[in-house]
């Protein structure tokens, strides 16, 4: 690295798929003119692609998709085309005539040689002809590191292609090939073979057994655990003992129940239950304040300027309490009309107004409340806002989302990290996207930030994970996971490491506890509770579903945290967002 270069432009050269996260404005200009001075030569580029400047790219044609990049001190060479998703990873040659298909990973250190030398006995090589058939790659391959791929082959989609292997010939679609020369070991659909039990005793590393055993020992405790947080005097549920009662902790007790025991909280029949939810909400605006010190309905602030009542517990009980409702068999006693009374320009000016620099998880949690406001008002056959405020906030959303990162928000910065930025994409997308059932603006950029921001030691390394924390980085994997197989296995991976963590955190007749308090020491600590157990509940559904076990537990979240979509689009609501620019 020479003294013109930084730290961070060096960083790209060998992790470019953090470029579009991390780069700063003057780092992307840098980009630009580089891609600028390669199309000079007759290289073009679609959208959010990147070449590391450490590349050496000398090319008669370049053609390079959307989302591609080419990382440092690859050596590319000839006429090379590629799709979508194209990633040429450190050290690894592409030369001659190259076409490339949409999703290609070209590993480290790989060739792919689409030309060839004459070898005549009666002439030098140095002299000899060269000749070229050129190499074509399906779809979706992925080609291990310091794989050799020979000219004149025809890779298929679908396939994959084992590190060190020397591809002498074609391999059909879906072939998992490996060896010098390669041979098609089996087909990508087929189970692979199993290697034997794990240390655990079976393939799957145990996770599949570990969970079905949380399951059973959660279900035959949640009873007592409901009763711990029971104040039989005051007839409220408080997180655990020797805590105040709070709304949040009856409908934890709710969504517990409903996980572990199928039926309502055994203190109160559904109705009773329903009915003490219900008469919470204040009639006015449709939101439900904190309880009272004496354990009565609260009272609301005042309303902003703009009509909305700025209360962080009461946006966030539009949630608890809508859903626990829902699972009860019931609904609100009013619409809530803080959301039914809002215009589309009142709402595009709320949104402007949003921390989306400095707080994106209180901007996201705001859009969270609403939406899900929304969602409630239309199940009672209320308004969702003013004509067109919904089809706003989508809007809005859609045209302010970073294509680098798939989010909205503060750009990641090496010391504050991706938190704030991951955190606040869950808040947003719970209430809205995945709700709405409707499809995330750039799922593979979803992911990649996610999984970087997911190897923070800060956040995930053993014992500093709090429940939001990994709730909000298991559900983004999870709802993006949907709609591309981008590092499906990167994925997997994190899941598995953290629910072999989570399941070991349950407590015996007292559940889990939140974990290490949040920024600004958010959340209820580490000693176990409602809150911790509800969240992590859901959590490990999450997790164990991107590991391919969640059948063994036995149960599925329906409220807060459900995974499907708790409303599909209408038909005449947009499925992909559209501009706002011109509102009111």
């Amino acid at each position: 690295m020479d003294a013109e270069t930084t730290y961070e432009d060096a960083y790209f050269d060998y992790c470019p798929w953090d470029f579009g996260p991390r780069a700063s404005a003057a780092q992307r200009d840098a980009q630009t003119e580089h891609q600028e001075r390669l199309a000079k030569g007759g290289a073009s580029f679609g959208p959010h692609c990147y070449v590391s400047p450490a590349a050496g790219v000398f090319t008669d044609v370049l053609r390079l998709g959307e989302n591609s990049y080419i990382a440092g001190h690859a050596y590319v060479t000839g006429e090379v085309t590629t799709g979508s998703d194209c990633t040429v990873n450190p050290y690894a040659t592409v030369r001659g005539r190259i076409v490339l298909g949409d999703g290609v990973r070209i590993g480290a250190h790989s060739s792919l040689l689409g030309f060839n030398h004459g070898f005549a006995p009666g002439l030098p090589v140095h002299h000899q002809p060269l000749t070229r058939k050129g190499i074509t790659v399906g779809d979706d391959v992925w080609i291990g590191s310091n794989a050799v791929v020979l000219d004149g082959v025809t890779i298929g989609d679908h396939c994959v292609v084992g590190a060190g292997a020397v591809v002498t010939k074609d391999l059909p679609a879906w072939s998992v090939a490996a060896g010098n020369p390669a041979r098609r070991l089996r087909d990508r659909r087929e189970p692979a073979p199993s290697r034997g039990p794990s240390r655990n005793g079976t393939a799957d590393g145990g996770l599949g057994d570990a969970a079905a055993r949380f399951a059973d020992r959660a279900r035959t405790q949640a009873a007592g655990l409901l009763a711990r947080a029971w104040d039989a005097e005051a007839g409220r549920y408080r997180d655990r003992p020797g805590t105040p009662a709070t709304v949040r902790a009856h409908c934890d007790a709710v969504e517990i129940a409903d996980l572990l025991l199928g039926s309502p909280p055994p203190q109160l029949t559904a109705a009773a239950h329903a009915e003490r939810l219900r008469a919470l909400q204040d009639p006015a605006e449709g939101l439900v304040p904190e309880l009272a010190p004496d354990g009565g309905p609260g009272v609301l602030p005042a309303p902003a300027p703009d009509g909305w009542t700025d209360d962080g517990a009461a946006e966030y009980h539009v949630l608890s309490v809508g859903y626990a409702l829902d699972l009860l068999g019931s609904r609100f006693a009013h619409p809530v009309h803080a959301v039914g009374r809002m215009t589309a320009g009142q709402l595009v000016a709320r949104l402007e107004s949003l921390p989306w620099e400095t707080r994106t998880w209180s901007a996201g949690a705001w859009v969270d409340c609403w939406a899900t406001g929304a969602h409630h008002n239309l199940g009672m056959g209320a308004a969702a806002g003013e004509p067109g405020a919904l089809e706003a906030l989508f809007g809005w959303l859609g045209t302010r989302v970073d294509p680098w990162t798939g989010m909205w928000g503060r750009a990641p910065s090496p010391a504050a990290g991706r938190l704030q930025l991951v955190n606040g994409f869950y808040r947003l997308t719970r209430g809205s996207f995945a709700q709405f059932g409707l499809r995330l603006p750039y799922p593979e950029r979803v992911v990649d930030t996610v999984l970087a921001h997911g190897g923070d030691p800060r956040w995930f390394a053993a014992g500093r994970q709090n429940a939001c924390n990994v709730l909000d980085v298991a559900h983004p994997l999870w709802l993006a996971g949907r709609q591309t197989g981008h590092r499906t296995a990167e994925a997997r991976s994190w899941a598995g490491e953290q629910l072999a963590q989570a399941l070991r955190g349950w407590r015996d007749g007292a559940g889990f506890g939140f974990g290490p308090p949040g920024e600004g020491g958010s959340g209820p600590g580490r000693d176990p509770g409602l809150q911790g157990t509800e969240m992590w509940l859901a959590i490990i559904w999450l997790l164990a579903d991107l590991v391919g076990v969640a059948d063994r537990l036995g149960y599925r979240p329906r409220g807060v945290h459900r995974p499907e979509a708790a409303r599909s689009p209408a038909p005449e609501f947009p499925s992909h967002p559209v501009p706002v620019d011109n509102l009111p």
